[in-house]
């Protein structure tokens, strides 16, 4: 048997590199985490061991319960009952809480799919041992070796169990559908000190100073500060925000009130709306051979005039198939292409008309982020259809830039949200034609494409119901 040892110049050399990382790690001033909102898991306080994998939003195990609950005589009789209160005390919280409806995508359901259906879940319940969390409260259990169980406003907000009226957990909604307060973490400021990373992890504990949910810190990140921002992300699913300023805005068309961030004294509030699996299908349509390079797509879709009447369906709606409609012998990849891009901007137009009809608050810029918006084409039809200048940031990591500026405020990197915006840059300002402006600026789509979308939202409402 034999040993071999290392040349002492490549030991010197690996001890050189690690003594140079820890070096670069001390010089670390403070940790910002930003997750994606929905997805969840649950575990023993004691052991720190799961009960299960992580829940995403994607899920649609709880889709019937919402459904049913949705339609429920209950929730009939709750929701008139607010509109009552909402009548005799004008408090908006209870006109929010008559509009209310559940969604898959929301963690409550989800929630309480797992209760029912992991037998170690409901007994930790039982025995006060059980913690919940989204993925930066999980984070944030490890990082710090179990000694932290806590989440931040924004995170919460998102959850659909929290109340962003009181600013506390929702206990009459958590009452009402037997989900027990006790698992829920405690609720911090954006920009807290958390707590440290174990030395462990990184060799030297760092301070973990702020906690962000992915849309709400995008929206820091593009420095969204002044009441009537916009931000619009077109990602894996599209979303849009409007800063609503020191309150919950009451929303009457769908837009949902949240938690964009608490930081010292301010809290700030949005209004969001969103539409799921607009980004997957450029994924879908790479795996169909359609295109090679996610890049291509611009050209592609500007190499034909038209989609050729083709329109492609998706739709929030686990029922709801997503399809192509309107195929001919002379449609080819190019118009199938076109059609899901146009897809893409169609939703977004129909958030932003959303928006617009919910909101008495005017616009003052609208800054957009995420994957698909290095698409020229998305761009400048979403331009057109919206009728606003449309600015797309330098930066691409956005939701990180804005982990990264809470943390950064809260320990005096930067001072000031006003020394942030001077960081910001933009890579380029998409402008409307002058028509399209003219048609947004009215609510109305510029005449070209009036029958387009008229023949997507007919191809949307055929979609729907085709999984019963």
């Amino acid at each position: 048997m034999s040993l071999t040892r290392k040349p002492r110049s490549a030991g010197l050399a690996a001890e050189r590199l690690s003594s140079c990382i820890q070096n670069q790690i001390r010089q670390i001033e403070a940790l910002g985490i930003s997750t994606q909102r929905g997805t969840f898991t649950t575990w023993d306080r004691i052991t720190g061991r799961p009960f299960h994998n992580f829940i995403s939003y994607q899920d649609l195990r709880a889709s019937e319960t919402v459904s049913a609950w949705n339609s429920s005589y209950t929730m009939m009789a709750a929701q008139g009952a607010m509109k009552l209160l909402f009548w005799v005390t004008r408090q908006k919280r209870f006109l929010a809480a008559s509009l209310m409806v559940f969604s898959h995508q929301q963690v409550t359901f989800r929630l309480l799919w797992a209760l029912a259906h992991y037998k170690q879940l409901s007994q930790a319940v039982a025995k006060g041992t059980c913690c919940f969390g989204t993925i930066d409260t999980w984070l944030l259990y490890k990082l710090t070796k179990g000694e932290v169980h806590a989440t931040d406003y924004s995170n919460a907000s998102s959850t659909g169990i929290f109340d962003p009226y009181q600013m506390c957990w929702s206990g009459l909604l958590c009452s009402a559908l037997s989900l027990p307060l006790s698992i829920l973490p405690k609720v911090k400021d954006t920009s807290h000190r958390f707590g440290s990373t174990d030395p462990s992890i990184f060799g030297v504990p760092i301070p973990i100073m702020s906690l962000m949910a992915d849309q709400q810190a995008a929206m820091f990140g593009e420095c969204c500060f002044d009441v009537g921002d916009v931000k619009i992300t077109m990602g894996t699913g599209a979303f849009i925000s409007i800063n609503t300023g020191k309150k919950p805005h009451a929303c009457m068309a769908g837009l949902y009130p949240l938690v964009g961030w608490v930081i010292g004294d301010e809290v700030v509030f949005l209004a969001e709306g969103n539409a799921a699996d607009t980004g997957t299908a450029i994924k879908w349509a790479q795996g169909l051979g359609l295109f090679s390079d996610v890049q291509e797509t611009s050209a592609i879709a500007y190499s034909v005039a038209n989609s050729d009447g083709v329109c492609f369906a998706p739709l929030n709606d686990p029922k709801a198939c997503a399809s192509f409609m309107g195929l001919k012998p002379s449609t080819n990849k190019c118009h199938l292409v076109r059609a899901i891009l146009e897809s893409v901007a169609f939703r977004i137009r129909q958030l932003y008309q959303t928006m617009l009809r919910d909101n008495c608050i005017p616009i003052t810029k609208i800054c957009v982020d995420g994957g698909m918006c290095s698409n020229d084409f998305v761009m400048q039809l979403t331009t057109d259809l919206i009728g606003r200048k449309i600015s797309r940031s330098t930066h691409h990591e956005m939701s990180c830039l804005g982990a990264a500026f809470a943390a950064g405020l809260r320990v005096g990197f930067w001072k000031n949200p006003e020394e942030l915006k001077r960081l910001h840059t933009t890579d380029q300002t998409f402008v409307p034609r002058q028509a399209a402006q003219t048609a947004g600026q009215l609510g109305v789509v510029s005449g070209e494409y009036v029958p387009v979308l008229q023949s997507w939202e007919k191809a949307l409402r055929r979609s729907m119901g085709w999984y019963n």
